[in-house]
């Protein structure tokens, strides 16, 4: 089970579903509806919701109450520890993954910034220290 949830505003949850199964790596729990979608990846639930019209049940990216309407993108985003980073973007690229920068090196890894079918980001590194590195 999932330790983590993070929800993601995407503007077409199929196109999503493509993007983070396809390409990095996350396997579908559930897509019970067009507009909202479940994804895991280890310990990380992804759940992907669209906006939605008034008549629909759903609750996630419903409008503030003070009209103001959720939608995708920002800087705020997960992050996808990988083995090999320069070998991970290559694989990318060929597929058409949009990439918002190159790729950095930092204080405790190598990073870069991917950008999923909606603009929502997604950030890719590879530990150079070891302290930096996930536990599996």
């Amino acid at each position: 089970m999932s330790t983590t949830s993070v929800r993601y505003i995407v503007d077409d949850v199929h196109a999503a579903i493509d993007f983070y199964c396809g390409r990095l790596g996350f396997e579908q729990q559930m897509h019970p509806d067009p507009a909202f979608a479940m994804l895991t990846r280890g310990d990380l639930r992804l759940v992907l919701v669209s906006p939605i019209g008034p008549d629909h049940p759903g609750g996630g990216s419903r409008p503030m109450p003070d009209g103001t309407k959720q939608q995708p993108g920002g800087w705020n985003r997960i992050m996808l520890q990988v083995q090999d980073l320069e070998g991970t973007v290559e694989a990318l690229r060929p597929h058409g993954v949009q990439f918002r920068d190159e790729i950095v090196t930092g204080i405790g890894s190598k990073q870069i910034l991917v950008q999923d079918p909606s603009g929502n980001l997604v950030e890719l590194f590879e530990p150079i220290r070891s302290e930096a590195r996930l536990s599996s």
